[in-house]
């Protein structure tokens, strides 16, 4: 109807913030872990909750409207989409809209004036010492963030598996893997393939916890700014780059360029920004990106431009249908093929 209705547009846009709170509040409450499959009056689940009857029911009247929670003559079922707010389910996106509604993210947010004016990130003034400083404070606020990248790159990582073959790589090395999520998975489908997981030192021995795939996951601690990387045949960069704008971005490739041997192939997986105007996840992402770090999503061709600057050439952009894309690079070469709108796009 918005679209329709430019003073409905407005309107619901400039108060859009509040369904957002309605969110990460039932997702704080716990409600739908609370819900049974049969449904439940209103007046028992905010008994169970320990929330009031009649907000809790003006809330979830609210969120109805956006498909989540069914609301009829005071019952409350379950939608597909509540139950990705319970703890138990795999999919669950309990903690990563808990992590939204953080005071992290919150009071940032709330900032996004300043960094509109100067360009610069909005997280340090809110915070002293920024978004990782926050973090480190705060284990809980770190404890769910966490677990909100976790369920996230769990939810990701079957999709890039499918969709990209590393069965023709001998070592790959996982820069920035945090836990090793992706590394893990590639060696699971891949058993010839061997790999590192390179992230700083105490990043990396949190993630040992985690097993060494029968020997042929190696731990390596370090800085990408700083260290060299061990030599492969692969790089992956997963949801890095977006976490810097382009000066540090371009260290960073140079840093992979610098250790990769010749013919050596860079994988960036990253969420592109289309180019056309439509709604799409990246371009709220992009304004996270901007609020918490100065940083940005960028379109396949903001990743040519960057990539190019290093000495790489994107050969491939492969959508892997789970609202995330690899990147397909390598130093020299042969040109990249690109169709009359630019990057020739494979469908994984």
């Amino acid at each position: 109807m918005g679209a329709d209705n430019p003073f409905v547009a407005i309107q619901d846009l400039s108060a859009g913030y509040f369904a957002s709170r309605c969110l990460h509040v039932v997702a704080e409450l716990g409600v739908a872990d609370a819900l049974d499959e049969a449904g439940m009056r209103v007046e028992r689940l905010a008994e169970q909750t320990g929330a009031d009857p009649d907000a809790l029911a003006r809330i979830l009247r609210l969120l109805q409207t956006h498909g989540v929670f069914g609301l009829q003559d005071g019952v409350v079922t379950h939608t597909p989409a509540s139950r990705l707010l319970r703890s138990d389910d795999p999919r669950s996106l309990r903690d990563f809209t808990r992590m939204f509604g953080l005071t992290l993210n919150w009071r940032s947010a709330e900032l996004l004036l300043e960094a509109v004016r100067t360009g610069t990130a909005a997280a340090p003034r809110a915070f002293e010492g920024g978004f990782w400083a926050r973090l480190e404070q705060h284990p809980e606020e770190a404890r769910i963030f966490d677990s909100a990248m976790t369920a996230k790159a769990m939810g990701q990582v079957g999709a890039i598996t499918a969709a990209y073959d590393f069965s023709g790589f001998r070592h790959v090395v996982d820069v920035g893997g945090g836990q090793g999520h992706l590394i893990r998975a590639i060696l699971r489908a891949c058993p010839e393939v061997r790999g590192t997981l390179f992230d700083l030192p105490h990043v990396v021995e949190a993630a040992r916890g985690g097993g060494d795939e029968g020997g042929r996951l190696a731990f390596q601690g370090g800085d990408f700014f700083k260290d060299r990387l061990p030599e492969a045949d692969a790089y992956i960069l997963m949801e890095i780059i977006h976490d810097w704008a382009d000066a540090p971005a371009a260290e960073i490739l140079a840093g992979v360029r610098a250790s990769a041997p010749a013919g050596a192939k860079l994988l960036i997986i990253e969420t592109e920004v289309p180019e056309g105007p439509g709604p799409d996840w990246s371009k709220t992402l992009d304004i996270v990106m901007l609020t918490l770090f100065a940083a940005r999503q960028r379109t396949a061709e903001e990743y040519r431009v960057l990539l190019e600057g290093q000495g790489f050439e994107i050969r491939r952009a492969i959508d892997t249908g789970a609202g995330i894309s690899v990147f397909e690079a390598q130093s020299g070469g042969a040109p990249v093929t690109r169709s009359a709108g630019g990057l020739q796009s494979t469908v994984g």
